[in-house]
């Protein structure tokens, strides 16, 4: 079997604090970009909304155009700064997310954009499930009032180490597009999100060990730092765990940046210890990663 992980690679997630400065935002996460590349870290994930406050009421404001692609730098700054992060990090990047207007149909999206040590866009994902849920007493939040979901899951091919699935924030409570990135060969699964402080400690770290378990990949998820002046009060606790489940680091709530080393020992050592890629009874369910 071929690798998944063609060599070894360092993961950095970096656990920003943004405010309602978009160009301060953007400089901020050039400077911590740079820092994990400085550490050694080939692959860097931003937060979601890093470039902006996170909250519906914010996504019209700070939302950019993205299409056609490239966009212009007056259309969409973040994309143009994200771009020249990577290429100046010499590293891949995955740029937390973005408020996104589609300009033909006025439709807000809720977009990550990958891009490669020279600076090419080389991944889109829109947001594909959205954060719509009430706890009473708790916290009432619907994104769908604002934001339109995508219609597309997203794997992102890497050249020289091989594939990871994207998925935003609430997309992590789903376990079949995770599956599915992973028997397509994904070697590990990254989540920009911004959770709070109801689900966070529900929920957070909990999800990464799920879809790191059911799946046998690495999972990566990114959060924005807390910040209680703030609308919106982030869970932070960035964390990378490895395909046994174990949480190899976690972030406290504060701006930081987590690293991990990633390599295919650790993913084929797991799946040959625990043999669930080869029990599977496809007779008896259906392989939700089959063409249709």
């Amino acid at each position: 079997m071929a690798a998944l992980l063609k060599q070894p690679l360092k993961l950095a997630l970096v656990q920003l604090a943004s405010g309602a400065d978009k160009a301060v935002n953007l400089a901020h996460a050039r400077t911590k970009a740079l820092e994990a590349a400085q550490a050694g870290a080939k692959l860097i994930v931003l937060p979601e909304c890093f470039n902006s406050p996170y909250g519906t009421q914010y996504f019209p404001k700070y939302a950019e155009t993205l299409l056609p692609s490239p966009p212009t730098e007056e259309q969409s700054p973040s994309y143009h700064a994200l771009s020249a992060i990577a290429a100046e990090a010499k590293a891949y990047l995955v740029g937390g997310s973005i408020p996104e207007l589609e300009p033909t149909t006025k439709k807000y999206f809720n977009t990550s954009l990958v891009f490669s040590p020279t600076g090419s866009l080389i991944g889109t994902h829109r947001k594909t499930h959205l954060f719509d849920i009430d706890i009473p007493g708790k916290i009432r939040f619907k994104e769908s009032e604002v934001l339109s979901p995508g219609n597309q899951l997203t794997i992102v091919d890497l050249p020289e180490y091989g594939k990871i699935g994207l998925a935003i924030c609430y997309d992590i409570r789903f376990p079949e597009a995770a599956m599915i990135a992973a028997r397509k060969g994904a070697f590990a699964l990254i989540y920009p999100g911004a959770f709070n402080m109801t689900t966070g400690p529900l929920h957070w770290s909990l999800l990464a060990r799920a879809r790191a378990v059911d799946n046998q990949v690495y999972v990566g998820l990114c959060s924005p730092a807390r910040d209680m002046d703030a609308t919106y009060h982030a869970w932070g606790h960035s964390l990378i765990t490895n395909p046994s489940a174990e949480v190899l680091v976690e972030a406290e709530d504060k701006e930081t940046i987590v690293y991990a080393d990633l390599d295919n020992d650790t993913v084929e050592g797991t799946r040959k210890a625990i043999p669930v890629y080869t029990q599977r009874r496809f007779d008896l369910y259906p392989d939700v990663s089959a063409e249709k």
